[in-house]
């Protein structure tokens, strides 16, 4: 018996696939493409293709009556989640657990350092010829808070650790103890952010979360505070974030936005004390070797009828 399996990376180089002959694989590549690659009432094992948004990512689920797992190579499922119920009852989904955490981690402690060290002026001080010195903010003594404890969530703890912070404090849907300390549940939110001088966001988008941040969470934070959102836009209401950063009392590191791409003319572009990224906490030179690994593993597992990892729902 064999089973088509879609991938967005050509499977000449994925090391360590099923060999074909062995397993009843067969490998289709498809990268989001007008075409689709074979039948999809084939396709058991569906990979979505990475960064090409939920137009693509869900095209095919209507169609894929076969399917039997849906893998992303994201963290977040929210671009496949609008097509689930086209699904047969059983599929799996699996996330990328394991592929993003340490670049999306490196990224939030850069987005920190140049905020509070004043990189963005000091660029474009040079831009201009002009030496802009004085005292800027330090991470060091600074509390912080994270908001969205997955692996994350735990990664960016880690690379704060050296850092001297006077405290972290964590939260997450409910509330769990850990080795480093307490996990707070979403609950507590409007005790902690008055104490915290950075609040990071990454945490999923779901129902709970989508503006999670809005004018009376913002204006729990304290003054001067800073505010990085790696998680999805809609987590941040921008209208009031624009309210707060206009006015000065706050400021933003932003590399997701609502709206996404952020469009030419928008008031985020120009606010004061806000920097942004394009979306690319995951987008670097540790994706592609990682998101592989983790593809051999799963099929590895998917053709030898074991467990899969990463198991974020089944259909029901």
């Amino acid at each position: 018996m064999t089973a088509d399996v879609w991938l967005p990376i050509p499977a000449d180089e994925i090391d360590g696939l099923p060999a074909p002959a062995e397993s009843g694989l067969n490998y289709r590549f498809w990268d989001g493409g007008p075409d689709f690659p074979a039948d999809p009432t084939d396709c058991a094992f569906y990979t979505v293709p990475y960064l090409k948004g939920m137009e693509v990512a869900v095209r095919p689920l209507a169609a894929l009556t076969s399917v039997q797992v849906v893998q992303t190579l994201s963290a977040g499922i929210d671009h496949v989640e609008p097509g689930l119920d086209s699904l047969p009852a059983g599929v799996r989904l699996c996330n990328a657990k394991g592929v993003h955490e340490a670049s999306t981690a490196e990224l939030t402690l850069a987005l920190i350092l140049a905020s509070l060290r004043g990189i963005p002026r000091f660029v474009h001080g040079q831009d201009k010829e002009e030496w802009r010195g004085g005292f800027y903010p330090a991470l060091a003594d600074k509390s912080v808070l994270i908001i969205g404890y997955g692996s994350i969530g735990e990664a960016i703890e880690d690379r704060l650790a050296p850092f001297e912070c006077a405290r972290v404090a964590r939260v997450a849907r409910s509330a769990r103890a850990t080795e480093r300390g307490a996990v707070r549940a979403l609950t507590e939110l409007p005790a902690l952010l008055p104490d915290a001088d950075v609040v990071i966001l990454s945490t999923p988008l779901t129902g709970q979360t989508k503006g999670l941040v809005n004018a009376e969470f913002l204006s729990r934070m304290k003054e001067g505070a800073l505010l990085v959102n790696v998680a999805r836009g809609p987590v941040v209401d921008t209208e009031a974030l624009l309210s707060e950063v206009e006015s000065g009392r706050l400021t933003a590191a932003l590399d997701v936005t609502h709206p996404e791409p952020l469009p030419a003319g928008h008031p985020l572009w120009h606010a004061p004390g806000v920097l942004i990224s394009p979306h690319v906490g995951g987008s670097t030179s540790a994706f592609l070797p990682r998101a592989k690994r983790l593809l051999a593993a799963q099929l590895t597992r998917f053709a030898a009828g074991e467990p899969l990892r990463n198991v974020v729902l089944t259909t029901e």
